[in-house]
């Protein structure tokens, strides 16, 4: 079943945190693949108890694309939408940089490529699951304001097509949820009671 069926499960990020090594692989495929400015950074790399041996995790975090996306709720001009696959995203050229959406999200996805003192902050960018923009599938205008379009494309997007210890997964729930069972599987632990997953983290 292909990630643009309609009848395929939501599409999620997870990051196995056992996996990640640190080694920004996936914010820097981000920023090549869309050709991103100095300072706007759809996806990142966060190390907890940094420094302190044994505990140590490292884990990519970026828009998670949110079933009931705070940042649309907060939205004064309605310029984000979610596609029938889950993905959330917004419209440039309605968006008004007031910030809202990123006081609102919880993971810190929401990049504003300005900042003066006038409060100035610019149209807001953030991850698409490189899925693009409202505009016309693969065109110019699309390209230039969102990146490539991947997901239209067939393909996974860029951050996990890049991660070489396969630490982070993209794609329907149904399909990463399997992932995640058979690893803790293989270790030897019980898929129930293996932390992040969808159905603790996010309900569906």
């Amino acid at each position: 079943m292909g990630l643009n069926d309609p009848g395929h499960a939501r599409i999620k990020f997870y990051c196995d945190d056992n996996r990640c090594i640190d080694c920004h692989g996936c914010d820097v495929a981000c920023k090549e693949a869309h050709h991103l400015p100095v300072g706007i950074n759809r996806r990142r790399v966060v190390t907890l108890n940094d420094g302190i041996q044994g505990a140590e995790k490292s884990i990519s975090i970026a828009c998670m694309h949110c079933a009931d996306a705070p940042c649309a709720k907060v939205c004064p001009v309605d310029c984000f939408y979610i596609r029938a696959d889950g993905i959330v995203l917004h419209n440039k050229k309605t968006c008004i940089g007031c910030g809202y959406c990123l006081y609102a999200c919880p993971f810190g996805a929401p990049q504003f490529p300005k900042s003066d003192v006038f409060g100035s902050r610019g149209s807001m960018d953030k991850c698409t699951f490189c899925a693009g923009g409202p505009e016309e599938t693969n065109s110019e205008e699309e390209y230039r304001l969102y990146g490539q379009n991947r997901i239209a494309e067939g393909k996974v997007p860029a951050c996990a097509a890049m991660c070489s210890t396969k630490a982070l997964l993209a794609g329907g729930s149904d399909d990463v949820s399997a992932i995640i069972r058979e690893r803790a599987l293989k270790k030897g632990l019980d898929p129930a009671r293996t932390p992040h997953t969808w159905q603790k983290a996010y309900g569906d």
